[in-house]
């Protein structure tokens, strides 16, 4: 079984999304897991919108897996975004940054690769959202209206925002497993990388001492990541004419990591839930101490060390 390190770097001409659930099922075998993959079928039937509009410009169709690891601990359900790759679609990335998007799928390979070393009293349920944002005559496109899992509704206005549109049906959707607390990694701003570099993922959370806790196990694990703040007082940047809200600002109020979560917090209801963008801290530039360059897998300590303490939320 590959391990979150070598999953983000495994090349994408190999890392498809029906790789990666090739990858699930060995984990589902290894740890007992039940595992259930959603295909294009299931997930248009489920109404997974954010899902199908990513992966619809790529070859490789897009899928969501669930596995599910009873336990005596509180229900928690672990989210990762899972994209394969990231060209932008048709807001295409500049050269030197599309060559990283291997990595982009680093979320989902730390909640996959939680499963093995996880506490044995761990209740886990853990969603992988996975697609290939592609370049293509079937794209999805800015001006789009997207209707997710729950119902609500987005308006596009980048397609490279597209990991925030993935998750919003991955965190409606987890909420119908009944989780006591959620928690999503993703790779999911480069604003969080501006204001934290590569040594701290930032953390949103919806409860203050789950968000506390996060930031112990990351303290003790080596994954350290920062708290930042869901300040309600940005939410107006996310209005929208046509939809229940935009996926990204539209007016100038800076805090780009902060709109981002922002606009998940919407998806989650009132579940204790935190998300964390791991942006910076899941890609290595250089060979340093345990780091080696590229993919780091960032979260897996941390998440273990969470768990171990209780997942206090």
């Amino acid at each position: 079984m590959l391990d979150a390190r070598e999953l983000g770097d495994t090349p994408s001409n190999t890392k498809n999304p029906a790789w990666m659930v090739a990858q699930a099922r060995k984990v589902a075998r290894l740890t007992g897991a039940d595992i259930e993959v959603l295909g294009v079928r299931q997930l248009t039937a489920g109404g997974f919108g954010g899902v199908l509009a990513v992966g619809q410009g790529s070859a490789s169709p897009p899928r969501v897996v669930v596995l599910r690891r009873p336990g005596t601990g509180p229900r928690v359900a672990l989210i990762g975004k899972g994209i394969t790759f990231d060209s932008g679609g048709l807001s295409l990335k500049p050269r030197d940054s599309m060559a990283l998007m291997k990595t982009d799928m680093a979320g989902a390979a730390a909640v996959l690769s939680v499963l093995p070393v996880a506490p044995a009293e761990a209740d886990l349920t853990v969603v992988l959202g996975l697609a290939e944002n592609a370049f293509g005559g079937a794209s999805y496109r800015p001006g789009d209206v997207i209707t997710h899992v729950d119902g609500q509704t987005s308006e596009v206005r980048n397609t490279d925002a597209e990991g925030r549109l993935v998750l919003a049906d991955l965190l409606s959707y987890a909420r119908t497993f009944s989780p006591d607390v959620m928690v999503d990694l993703a790779t999911l701003t480069g604003a969080a990388t501006l204001a934290l570099s590569r040594e701290y993922a930032a953390v949103y959370a919806n409860r203050a001492r789950l968000s506390r806790s996060l930031v112990s196990a990351g303290r003790h694990s080596g994954d350290q990541v920062w708290p930042m703040p869901l300040w309600q007082g940005y939410r107006h940047a996310l209005d929208s004419d046509i939809a229940d809200r935009c996926h990204i600002p539209t007016t100038n109020v800076g805090a780009g990591s902060i709109t981002a979560a922002l606009y998940l917090q919407a998806f989650v209801a009132d579940v204790p839930w935190a998300h964390l963008d791991i942006a910076g801290p899941a890609r290595s530039t250089v060979n340093a101490g345990v780091k080696h360059l590229g993919a780091t897998g960032f979260g897996v300590a941390l998440l273990c060390r969470w768990l171990a303490d209780g997942a206090r939320f």
